[in-house]
Parts: structure tokens; sequence; C-alpha cells
């Protein structure tokens, strides 16, 4: 039986976020083990966030222009699969970052090019965004529920040989990929489509509501960082118990599987523009309450708002690249909100939160909503200014709009 096109992307969501699934967790106890200290530690993990403004656009620039996001993305899978292996062989901090940071940079690019290929489907073949992006949160708690136990059998050092089947996996999933022949109507649009310029792509950057939308999307998601930095670490402080961590971990991705399975539904009743606003709100909800430091059965409501907190703001997100920025410039346009959200965002967002956790313990959560009240801000003007339609970029064309 032959894989459509939802299908084939959704098996490569399933295979990237294996990745994910390892190496957020556990390459920190990894680096660790290898020797180096907190602060070398904190250098590896954050400087890819950095990197990232310059190498997500430029890549993506490069594949929406020639329109080969398939083939970017199997260079990258096969880049991040050396780049473990290098990484396998190192063991100083000189020898170590530049692995680590290649490894970084190429899982990360590939997510906003991945999206590219989801929201072709979403307008060519009737996919449901979603349902295909749901089976990377599938995978990620599967990987790291399997390292935690491998880790726990064989050693923390298995850690690199799990991200080289992981890498390889994706790599081999790339293949699978639809490309621009995947159907005859899709080819015959792209082939006859002009190249982007660069004017084109900057005017994304001139664009008052883009940033605006920026703003609301990438700073409600930099806005997780004291859960993602601290979170575990402060409800151990609190007494709470490893399996109950673990849960609230889980818990927090199953309502985020929930929201994405649901996700057409969800976008045709409360329209994308509505989920920015949601998303941003839910934020300085959550996160303000986290300052309180709640008990565990408080915990398992507010970790069941990461649907909208994360997921909300994630599923608005890539819902509005496709009805305001059109195919043109998509993979760009998703690279710069990757970029806002998992980088420079999401790296400022960390570097605050480890300069005052010390201190100042779970007030630090307030910080963030106070991150997600910048985001609230720029939601509402997003509702007040975007009408629901077509950005005026550039020379770019009306693109068809994505199905809801």
């Amino acid at each position: 039986m032959a894989l459509g096109y939802s299908q084939r992307v959704a098996i490569f969501f399933g295979a990237l976020f294996l990745i994910y699934g390892v190496h957020l967790p556990f390459l920190p106890l990894w680096l660790e083990a290898r020797g180096l200290s907190a602060a070398e530690i904190s250098v590896v993990v954050a400087l890819p966030y950095f990197l990232r403004l310059g190498v997500s656009p430029g890549v993506a620039f490069f594949a929406d222009r020639s329109h080969a996001h398939r083939r970017f993305i199997i260079w990258l899978a096969c880049l991040a699969t050396v780049a473990v292996l290098a990484l396998s062989q190192a063991g100083s901090l000189a020898t170590i970052l530049p692995a680590a940071v290649f490894l970084s940079l190429s899982m990360t690019t590939i997510m906003p090019l991945t999206e590219v290929l989801a929201v072709t489907g979403v307008r060519h073949y009737g996919s449901v965004y979603g349902r295909m992006r749901l089976w990377g949160s599938v995978t990620f708690i599967v990987a790291s529920t399997g390292a935690a136990w491998v880790v726990g059998l064989i050693g923390v050092e298995s850690v690199v040989w799990l991200l080289l089947c992981a890498c390889a996996t994706t790599a081999a999933a790339a293949l699978l990929l639809p490309g621009v022949g995947f159907a005859r109507e899709l080819q015959d649009a792209r082939s006859t489509a002009s190249k982007i310029s660069l004017g084109e792509a900057l005017s994304l950057l001139r664009n008052p509501i883009f940033i605006l939308f920026l703003l609301a999307c990438g700073v409600a998601q930099a806005a997780h960082a004291a859960y993602y930095s601290f979170g575990s670490i402060h409800w151990a402080r609190q007494g709470i118990s490893p399996q109950m961590i673990g849960f609230l971990w889980a818990l927090g991705v199953i309502a985020e599987i929930a929201l994405f399975n649901w996700s057409a539904d969800v976008v045709r009743r409360v329209s994308t523009k509505k989920l920015i606003l949601v998303g941003a709100g839910a934020s300085v909800l959550r996160w303000g309450l986290m300052s309180l430091d709640p008990d565990p059965a408080a915990l398992i409501v507010l970790q069941s708002l990461h649907a909208l907190t994360f997921g909300a703001s994630h599923l608005a997100a890539i819902h509005f690249i496709a009805e305001a920025v059109g195919e043109r410039l998509a993979g760009t346009a998703q690279a710069l909100y990757a970029t806002t959200a998992m980088g420079v965002a999401m790296g400022a967002a960390t570097l605050v939160c480890g300069a005052t956790y010390a201190t100042w313990g779970g007030d630090t959560y307030l910080l963030m909503a106070g991150f997600s009240l910048l985001a609230l801000w720029a939601a509402i003007w997003v509702n007040r200014l975007w009408d629901g339609g077509q950005l005026a970029l550039g020379d770019a064309q009306a693109a068809v709009r994505v199905g809801e």
C-alpha cells in the first residue's frame, strides 16, 4: 500500500522527535560525564540558540528559492548523523563544542523546513497539520522514556549512541518525504513559480503585523524557559517524587497531543488569530500561578495548560504563516518564527532564568509571566490589525489560503 502525503510527513515528524527526546533531557548529563563544568555545559546548550539567528533563516531562504525543501532536509539529517559520530569521539570542550553545535543547528533547522512540507499538505492534499505533528509528540515521549531506561541500565555513555540511532533513523525517514514531484499539479505549480528575491524575504521583517506575530507566538514560547531549564529541579526541591515529576512532564505532552489531534476543528471554530490570543493569555495564567509553588494536585491542572501555552501558540503560528505569508516565503517565515521562538528569545529567557533562579527560586516564574504579558500585548494588536488574509509582502503573489 502506497504511503500518502500525510503519512510520509507524519513518519518523518516521528523520526525527527526521536532526536529531541534523547537530546533535550539527556545531552547535558552526557556532557557532565565527559567532564564539562556547569558553565561549559551552558555554553554548549545556549550557543546554538543564538547561531540559529543567521543559520536557519538563511538555509530556509535558499530552500524556498530552489523549491528543494526535501533535499535540504536530507542533507541536514545526514549532517546531524555525522555530527553525532564526531561527538562520540570528542573528549574536551574544544572538540565537543563544534560537534554539539552542528548537531543542534542541523536538527533545529530541519524543523521549519518540515513545517513547510506539512503546510503544503494542508493546502494541496487536505492534510490536517495537527494529526501529522502529533506523532512527533508521541515519539518524544517514547524516546525520552526509552532513553531513561537505557541510561539507567547501561549508563550515561549510551546517550550518544542513542542519538546516533535517532539521527540515522531520521535520515532514512527523510528519504520517504514527498518531494516536488509527489503530485503532478504541485510539480507544475512549483516549476512555473519565480524564484524569490532577498528583498521579498526581508519584507517579512518590515511588516508590522508579522513582527507582532513573532512577538506574540515567539515570546509565548520563550516564556517556557524556566520550566524547561529548572522545572524538574524546582519540583524536586519541593519534595515531589521523581515518578510524579515524570508524570507531570508526560501530562503536558499528552495535553499537547490531544490539541493537535483535534486541531482542524479547533482552528475552524476559534480562528488562527484568536488562538494566538489564547496561547499568550494562558501563558500569563500558567506561569503566574507556577510562581506560587502549587501542590501536585494543582500542578496537574497547570500542566494541562501546556496544550495552550505551547500547543495553541505553535498551532496558531503554523496556520498564521500559511494564511498570512503564503507558499513562496513559507520556509523563510517558518525559520524566522523558529529562530525567534526557540532561538534568540528562548536563549535570552534561559540566560535570565539562569541568572535569577539561584536567588529567586520559584519566583523566576514571575519573570516568565512578564514575558507572557509582552506576548499578550502583541497578540491583542495582531487581533486588531490582521484581517485574516494575506499580508502585503514585497512582490509576493497571493497564495492559496490554508484549508481549515
